[in-house]
């Protein structure tokens, strides 16, 4: 039987076609809440909503657009009636040698990690604030936000500055009873890391509680950060690492 704490909540989670996202996502649904489930892959975000029971809908379109996240808000209240959580998961990750990173590499990583969480913020907020009732945003950071990691010096600094996001809308959103904050994941397996065993091996023997991440531990997290438990917290970042940013073995 599961608590219904999310009940006549309703979530847009962008880049939950897989991985983390759709395990928020699942979550979400299954306590309760109403979820627009975007992905950039039309195929993979109609798959996605189709596997969760409840109230999800898919909306498949580019988190990055300024746009279709316009779009996608206002669809969210037409089909369930308001917006109170939202969740800037959609993210990429372009590894390079920081002395040949192209810029359109650099304007990619910044576009989508960046100026996608931003405009969604400001888009949820602006609806959530004209309702009156207050929600909550989740911005998603990383451990690469707060140790360096080789070729990933443009992410990391994606991530670092979603951080400062939070802490500057603070002053911005308190206001009108939104929440912002960040999680910051380490080392996740998911679809795409589940199958290389080297990264299986590497992670349970530099990560203090020797083993990486799993999508639920992960979405456990982000749904405290977006409950009525956390109300009080904002403007703050947890990050979820089985304790690797404590003592930071490289991975390589």
């Amino acid at each position: 039987m599961y608590s219904k704490e999310f009940s006549n909540e309703v979530a847009i989670i962008t880049g939950a076609g897989q991985g983390i996202g759709f395990e928020i996502a699942k979550q979400l649904c299954l306590k309760g809440a109403f979820v627009v489930l975007n992905d950039v892959d039309e195929k993979l975000a109609q798959d996605a909503a189709a596997k969760i029971a409840g109230n999800c809908i898919a909306v498949a379109g580019d988190a990055a657009d300024v746009s279709f996240i316009n779009f996608m808000v206002d669809e969210a209240v037409k089909k369930f009636g308001k917006l109170s959580i939202a969740i800037a998961n959609a993210g990429i990750t372009l590894f390079g040698d920081f002395f040949e990173y192209k810029v359109e590499a650099l304007q990619r990583v910044m576009n989508v990690n960046l100026g996608g969480s931003f405009f969604l913020a400001q888009a949820a907020a602006k609806k959530i604030k004209a309702q009156e009732g207050g929600g909550s945003i989740l911005l998603m950071s990383s451990v690469t936000g707060h140790q360096a990691h080789k070729n990933l010096a443009a992410y990391g600094m994606t991530k670092a500055a979603l951080e400062m996001l939070a802490k500057a809308l603070v002053v911005e959103l308190s206001e009108f009873n939104i929440s912002i904050n960040t999680i910051a994941p380490g080392a996740t397996v998911t679809e795409r890391t589940s199958q290389d065993q080297a990264y299986m091996d590497t992670w349970k023997r530099i990560t203090p509680m020797g083993r990486a991440a799993t999508v639920e531990d992960i979405a456990n997290a982000a749904l405290f950060m977006v409950s009525p438990a956390s109300r009080h917290i904002t403007g703050q970042s947890l990050v979820i690492d089985g304790g690797w940013t404590s003592v930071s073995p490289s991975p390589y």
